[in-house]
């Protein structure tokens, strides 16, 4: 007959299992910030080959196509080791389909290539189509931090997850800000897209600010980076504040290009330092869960509790071990099988309660894209424009804009078809 202590070694043999699968996730959630690292170059690059007519950066961005394609092998070849014959968890039919849709993606990079290269596309089309094939693999990383089961590994998710699509705004910035530099003239809509990528960058550094830890925020202080940043502001000021119309010195797009790339290579030291963080938390939890395996092992061997012990309360339960009783390795192997259980217990309780707090983030996120999407649909508006119209509607009712996007998808069935 099977005993609460061979229930309890399942359990936590499932936590393993469960840990073991996150420390895999977090090694596929590296290769993967970094193929997008890699993306967000070759799209500032090809920006720059096509405002100048082809005429500049043409080796530059060949040289950056071939490190794409070692980081987008090396991608492939991770993703090759998931068993996607199995079934997975929760998460496992959204994650397999985000999988799904990027491998859709890279397989056409290559034609998209060579369209670039001959210029059939512009700097515009160019940027789209990048942002589409970095969306798709930054949603691959937003699946990891939604399926983490551990408190402390889903705050790190959650916070590179905000960090990286913070990344992913300035790559942004800085394949528009190119584009209008070596084009030479400003443009007053890629203006007003610039100002929401930079308001965009600083909402999702606040939320990473919130789940990281100190030493990690501290590196986005550190003098370089404010010196890189100082400089960036005095640029952005020259982009900004040109009238429509109005001459750009074409020379400043090297500049610009060179000062934006400084600054996302120090954010991917901090995106570097959150998955290594992350890892290194996923192999020293498997360490200490087979560590608690082990010494609930220990318990068979003792004897049985008092059977009224379940039904006493906690004053009347005996609290002091044997003399001599023998301690184990992190839990006492002197203890009951049932307070190890009720321990259990309330641990499990506590980490739901850290984890439905860690997850508000996300839901937040994914409420408010939807919302977006909606309006987007529905009032033929940019995502730019869309995200401005909900914050402006936040502010004129007072409320939070999380809140709006809720009020604005709860109209979503009366509102007319497309």
């Amino acid at each position: 007959m099977k005993t609460g202590l061979d229930f309890l070694l399942a359990a936590k043999r499932c936590e393993i299992d469960g840990l073991q699968r996150l420390a895999f996730t977090a090694t596929l959630v590296d290769v993967t910030t970094r193929l997008v690292h890699n993306l967000q170059r070759e799209r500032g690059l090809t920006n720059l080959y096509l405002g100048s007519q082809g005429k500049r950066f043409a080796e530059a961005r060949l040289a950056q196509l071939v490190a794409s394609r070692q980081v987008e092998a090396e991608w492939r070849a991770q993703f090759e080791r998931l068993d996607a014959s199995a079934a997975q968890a929760g998460h496992g039919a959204r994650l397999f389909s985000r999988i799904a849709y990027v491998l859709q993606g890279l397989d056409g990079l290559e034609a998209l290539r060579q369209q670039l290269c001959g210029g059939a596309w512009d700097t515009a089309r160019a940027t789209e189509a990048f942002v589409r094939l970095i969306a798709a693999l930054l949603a691959v990383v937003f699946e990891a931090a939604d399926s983490a089961t551990d408190p402390e590994v889903s705050r790190r998710l959650v916070a590179l997850f905000n960090f990286t699509q913070g990344k992913e705004f300035a790559g942004q910035e800085r394949a528009a800000g190119a584009a209008l530099f070596a084009r030479g003239q400003a443009d007053a809509a890629e203006q007003q897209r610039l100002l929401h990528l930079i308001e965009s960058q600083e909402r999702c550094l606040e939320v990473f600010a919130a789940f990281a830890a100190p030493e990690t925020r501290a590196m986005l202080t550190a003098p370089h980076a404010s010196n890189t940043l100082a400089e960036l502001e005095r640029l952005r000021r020259v982009l900004c504040t040109a009238a429509h119309g109005a001459a750009l010195k074409p020379e400043l797009s090297q500049t610009w290009f060179d000062v934006c790339s400084a600054r996302i290579d120090a954010m991917k030291g901090v995106e570097d330092r959150l998955t290594a963080d992350l890892r290194a938390t996923c192999s020293t939890k498997i360490d200490q869960a087979e560590r608690e395996l082990a010494s609930f092992g220990t318990l068979a061997s003792q004897p049985a509790p008092d059977p009224l012990v379940f039904y006493l309360a906690p004053a009347d339960a005996p609290a002091v071990a044997p003399p001599g009783a023998p301690q184990g390795f992190g839990l006492p192997i002197d203890r009951s099988v049932l307070e190890l259980v009720h321990d259990q217990a309330r641990r499990l309780q506590a980490m739901g309660d850290e984890l439905e707090a860690t997850r508000a983030s996300l839901n937040e996120r994914r409420l408010i894209e939807r919302a977006k999407g909606l309006l987007m649909a529905h009032r033929q508006l940019s995502e730019a424009e869309a995200h401005k119209t909900l914050r402006q509607m936040a502010m004129n009712q007072n409320r939070r804009i999380v809140d709006v996007a809720e009020a604005v998808l709860a109209m979503a069935e009366v509102l007319p078809p497309r």
